[in-house]
């Protein structure tokens, strides 16, 4: 099963280190049965980039909580057996989490199939996104419009082997 891992640079940057993104359970995104009856299509790819989607929003929360990391969005995509993703059955319906799973166990970044970053010139977008988030998620229609800016761009696509490259822009 693919699923998208919503990490910040530095957090790519520590994977790398460690050789692994963390230890279960570890919030990701896949596609799921929540996120397919939402998005109301049976075409993989188009299911599949929903939950890309969706891990970038959970990037851009870290990136909220952590005003010091460069505002770029990153998802690594990383395959993991079946069972080991999990969807929280009291919160499939809630819009915040579709599409949320729990990894259990150890994931290593050797299995990473790639990794999605925003390019250089979103930042400004990402970090008005990352400041408006909370307000965002309260409801506010303003703060939603900018976050929605950040959403605009689209994450770049790099092989694994171009992570000592990416993290190398960190500090």
């Amino acid at each position: 099963m693919r699923v998208y891992v919503p990490l910040t640079l530095p957090g790519l940057a520590e994977a790398y280190k460690k050789g692994e993104l963390g230890t279960g359970p570890l919030v990701a995104y896949a596609v799921t049965p929540a996120l397919r009856e939402w998005y109301l299509s049976d075409d993989l790819e188009e299911l599949e980039y929903a939950a890309l989607s969706r891990a970038a929003l959970g990037s851009l929360r870290l990136l909220a909580a952590d005003p010091g990391a460069p505002r770029r969005r990153v998802v690594v995509a990383v395959d993991v057996p079946d069972g080991a993703a999990s969807a929280d059955p009291d919160r499939g319906l809630d819009p915040a989490a579709l599409g949320e799973v729990r990894v259990a166990g150890t994931v290593r970044l050797a299995k990473a199939a790639s990794v999605h970053v925003d390019a250089d010139d979103a930042e400004t977008d990402v970090a008005a996104a990352a400041r408006a988030l909370p307000a965002a998620e309260d409801g506010d229609d303003d703060a939603q419009f900018v976050v929605d800016g950040a959403e605009d761009h689209e994450l770049l696509w790099y092989a694994t082997q171009e992570i000592p490259n990416l993290v190398g822009q960190v500090d």
